[in-house]
């Protein structure tokens, strides 16, 4: 039969291992560390307009989940927005014509990239930019326009919209 002591030491060594688990799961699903930094290449694309994107959301291709944004930050030159994307090493295939979008989950969920693969020969690789760029559709700005197109055609109609 096991001694108290034995026993006390086992316990004692099981909790410990079930503290330093919860310790890092918690840094894992934070993001506060790179302990299982995952392989792959940076690139960019430059945007107008990128909604409530943000860091580590999700790069789609096909919906798929390729990769990852890593920075977002502003260009002072031309103010637009510059998003640096990490993309899975066994992801080496894009083509490098290929078009970035951001789009959103569902009619309110969280934003995230989604790469359109094109025609060319060459590929994407660390350091490429991706040119051919679409900004995210922000639902206020789509709703504002809608209403002031009916308020403008409301006036037109009426006839106090113009010069009389």
């Amino acid at each position: 039969m096991l001694s108290q002591r034995t026993i006390e030491t086992c316990v004692g060594l099981f909790l410990l291992a079930g503290i330093l688990s919860l310790i890092i799961l918690a840094f894992k699903v934070s993001g506060l560390t790179s302990f299982f930094k995952k392989e792959g290449y940076y690139i960019t694309a430059q945007f107008d307009d990128i909604g409530q994107l943000k860091k580590r959301a999700p790069i789609k291709m096909g919906g798929v989940t390729i990769g990852e944004v890593t920075n977002i930050h502003l260009d002072r030159s031309d103010y637009r927005a510059i998003v640096t994307m990490r993309i899975d090493s066994r992801v080496n295939d894009i083509p490098d014509d290929s078009s970035a979008s951001i789009l959103t989950a569902g009619l309110l969920g969280d934003n995230y990239v989604a790469i359109t693969p094109m025609y060319g020969s060459s590929y994407l690789k660390a350091g490429s930019v991706v040119s051919e760029t679409h900004s995210a559709m922000i639902l206020e700005k789509m709703i504002g326009q809608f209403l002031f197109n009916i308020d403008k055609s409301e006036k037109s109609k009426t006839g106090r919209g113009g010069m009389q």
